[in-house]
């Protein structure tokens, strides 16, 4: 999948928004801003192309099991004490390696699900009237 596949699925999904809320080289994809998805823009220009996924924990334990490219967690920045996202809810998906176009589809399904479903009432409110 090229970037501008993967953006463009991202964007086509409803009450999304693209941002750079870090820095000038991660690429958030937000649902009523709330984070479903991390792009690290700079790896792509490197041939490494990976996506950041918010997943159920149970599930992605299994996923990480099963897929060589499914690593918990990401290193936040490019210096050895950079801070790293959770590993209970967030999964760096290496693109290509293991994990074909549809399942990476499948995963930001899950992703932008997961965080819509977890919306307050209030939110969720704001959500179904769009």
């Amino acid at each position: 999948m090229h970037i501008e596949q993967l953006r463009q699925y991202c964007i086509s999904k409803k009450g999304t928004t693209e941002e750079f809320p870090f820095d000038n080289d991660t690429l958030v994809f937000k649902v009523m801003g709330k984070m479903f998805i991390m792009v690290p823009l700079d790896r792509w220009e490197q041939r490494h192309d990976v996506a950041i996924l918010k997943l159920d924990p149970e599930w992605a334990l299994e996923l990480r099991a099963s897929n060589e490219g499914i690593i918990g967690g990401f290193q936040q920045g490019r210096k050895p004490d950079a801070k790293y996202t959770r590993t209970k809810h967030w999964n760096t998906v290496v693109n290509n390696q293991d994990v074909p176009d549809n399942f990476v589809k499948e995963l930001i399904d899950h992703s932008y699900n997961l965080v819509v479903n977890g919306f307050t009432r209030k939110l969720k409110t704001e959500f179904d009237k769009l």
